[in-house]
C-alpha cells in the first residue's frame, strides 16, 4: 500500500516521505479500513515537528488520527456484518504508530464507527478530533438547551464544530473571531459574532448576554481567560483545549466568586465512554445536518503540502485523498 511516514521529527518536508509499505492485518478485535480521505490536524503536525520536546514514540509513524473509508477486513470477534460498512475513523494515531495516511489502517472496531449514508466521506474524515473535542467541551457539563455559549475562535476546526454542535444542542451561540474583518464568515450556527480586535469585546459580548454566558469554548486560554472571567455567570464552565502560554495566569478571585469552573480537555486521553458517547452523538449531529466543513483536498503525494497548510493556520480542513 501507498502511505506517508516519517522516521524522524523535524519539517515536513524533510521527514515525511510517501512510500509502498506493507498493508497491516487486523487483529482481534480490530478492523481494517480502507482509506479514501485521511484527515490533517494540529495535533498530528504538532507529533511530527516534536513540539514542546516530545519524542519519536515508535520507529516509524504513519501520521493521522481521523479519516473516512471502509471496513475491507475484520479480525477475530469481529462480526463480519461489518466488512462493508462506510466508517469515520477517529484515535488511530493516538498511542498507535501507524495512522490514517496510507491506503489502509488497521484500527480497534470501536473507533471505526458507522458513517450515516448522508454524511459525505469528506465531511467523515473531519469528525474525529474536532468532533469529539468540541463535543466535550461543549456537553462536558451537561445539556445546554437555553443557554449561552461562547465559542472562541468559530473559524477553526474545532471552534466550528462546538458552535455548531451547541446550536444543534439548543443554545444560543455566541463565537468571536480575531478581527473585523472576518465577521462575515462565521458559520450560520452563530447567532452572534464578535471580533476580539474592537475596542471593547467583553461590552460586545454582554450586549448578546447580559446575564453572562453559561459555557465558554476555550482555544486560546491565556489570551482570553480575563476576558472569560468578565463574561461569565455566576456557576459557568470555561472548557480549553488550547492555549499560547503554556503556564497561564488569571484573576482567582473574581472567577473563585463566579463559581467557575476550568475544564481541561486533551483529546488523546478523553475517557472511553465519554468518547463513544461523543462519537455516537457527532455521528447523529452529522445526520441530521447539523455539522458541516469546508475542506481542501490533496492527493497524499503532497502529505508535506498539507502538514504545512495545517500549521499556516487554513480556515478549511485538510484532508489528503490516499487514491491519488
Amino acid at each position: 500500500m501507498r502511505a506517508a511516514h516519517y522516521d524522524e521529527q523535524g519539517p515536513a518536508a524533510q521527514v515525511l516521505h510517501v512510500d509502498e509499505l506493507s498493508e497491516p492485518v487486523p487483529g482481534p478485535g480490530e478492523v481494517r479500513v480502507r482509506v479514501r480521505f485521511s484527515g490533517v490536524n494540529p495535533g498530528d503536525t504538532k507529533k511530527r515537528a516534536g513540539w514542546l520536546g516530545s519524542s519519536m514514540p515508535y520507529p516509524r509513524v504513519i501520521p493521522h488520527s481521523d479519516a473516512a473509508g471502509v471496513v475491507d477486513r475484520v479480525g477475530d470477534g469481529v462480526p463480519a456484518g461489518r466488512v462493508g460498512q462506510r466508517v469515520w475513523v477517529h484515535g488511530a494515531q493516538s498511542y498507535r504508530p501507524f495512522g490514517t495516511a496510507a491506503q489502509y489502517t488497521v484500527v480497534p472496531q470501536h473507533l471505526a464507527v458507522d458513517l450515516p449514508d448522508t454524511v459525505s466521506d469528506e465531511l467523515g474524515a473531519c469528525l474525529g478530533i474536532p468532533g469529539i473535542t468540541a463535543h466535550r467541551a461543549v456537553f462536558g457539563d451537561g445539556p445546554v438547551r437555553g443557554q449561552t455559549v461562547l465559542v472562541h475562535g468559530v473559524l477553526g476546526g474545532v471552534g466550528r464544530m462546538a458552535a455548531q454542535l451547541a446550536a444543534w444542542g439548543g443554545a444560543t451561540v455566541v463565537g468571536t473571531v480575531r478581527r473585523a474583518e472576518d465577521l462575515t464568515v462565521a458559520p450560520q450556527a452563530v447567532r452572534h459574532a464578535v471580533a476580539l480586535d474592537v475596542v471593547d469585546p467583553v461590552g460586545e459580548i454582554r450586549t448578546h448576554a447580559p446575564e453572562g454566558v453559561d459555557r465558554v469554548v476555550e482555544v486560546a486560554f491565556s489570551d482570553n481567560v480575563d476576558l472569560d472571567a468578565a463574561v461569565v455567570r455566576n456557576g459557568a464552565v470555561i472548557a480549553a483545549y488550547a492555549t499560547r502560554a503554556a503556564r497561564p495566569d488569571f484573576a482567582f478571585w473574581p472567577m473563585l466568586f463566579d463559581n467557575v469552573t476550568v475544564r481541561l480537555l486533551g483529546s488523546d486521553d478523553f475517557p472511553p465512554e465519554a468518547r463513544m458517547q461523543a462519537a455516537a452523538e457527532v455521528a447523529r449531529a452529522a445526520a441530521a445536518g447539523a455539522v458541516t466543513a469546508d475542506v481542501t483536498v490533496l492527493p497524499l503525494a503532497s502529505v508535506a503540502e498539507a502538514h504545512d497548510l495545517v500549521d499556516s493556520g487554513s480556515r478549511t480542513r485538510v484532508l489528503l485523498a490516499t487514491d491519488c
